[in-house]
């Protein structure tokens, strides 16, 4: 039986050209949470629903879900024309961390599409090293500029190349796996 990384990858796969895909609203928690559902659907009984417990990652306290709905409307309005915008957008979101597990996997499409529909690009994620990535994930509550900066390196305008696509999945599922040593 194949496990719920798996599943959700070969989901995600599946996502390209999809219809599904097409009609995901762009940039907004419901878009969000729509890409969530399709990935963890079936496999979390929480899939796509805004999480009611706190959750943390190696210390860091991520949102508290007693604020968690007014933070996820204040990063809905945040305004999304530039890519500084767009990835400040995007950092906040990873700060909020919306779903009990599934975060990285699906903000990242998230920011695909904003990038898509704003800017005509999208991240060529197969050429992020993970643990630059990791770093300046971790490091961007407090400034995004680390973030911005390594992800402006990997801008593409290949918005429509499946093997992008893919190979940025194949990433995205790697950030996710546990390292043996700290690099």
């Amino acid at each position: 039986m194949q496990n719920i990384d798996e599943l959700s990858k070969k989901r995600a796969r599946e996502l390209f050209g999809s219809q599904d895909l097409s009609s995901f609203e762009v940039g907004t928690i419901k878009g969000l949470q729509q890409i969530h559902e399709y990935l963890f659907g079936g496999l979390y009984d929480f899939a796509g629903k805004i999480r009611k417990l706190n959750i943390s990652k190696d210390g860091f306290r991520f949102a508290n879900p007693l604020y968690l709905e007014d933070a996820l409307r204040s990063i809905e309005r945040m305004p999304e024309i530039t890519f500084e915008e767009i990835i400040e957008k995007y950092a906040e979101m990873n700060v909020a961390h919306p779903f009990m597990e599934g975060n990285g996997r699906s903000t990242r499409i998230w920011l695909d599409l904003i990038l898509k529909k704003q800017l005509g690009k999208c991240i060529d994620w197969a050429t992020i090293n993970k643990n630059d990535y990791l770093e300046a994930i971790i490091r961007s509550h407090v400034k995004a500029t680390e973030l911005r900066e390594l992800l402006r390196t990997a801008l593409t305008d290949k918005v429509d190349d499946r093997e992008v696509f893919m190979k940025g999945i194949e990433q995205s599922y790697y950030y996710e796996e546990p390292d043996n040593y700290k690099g």
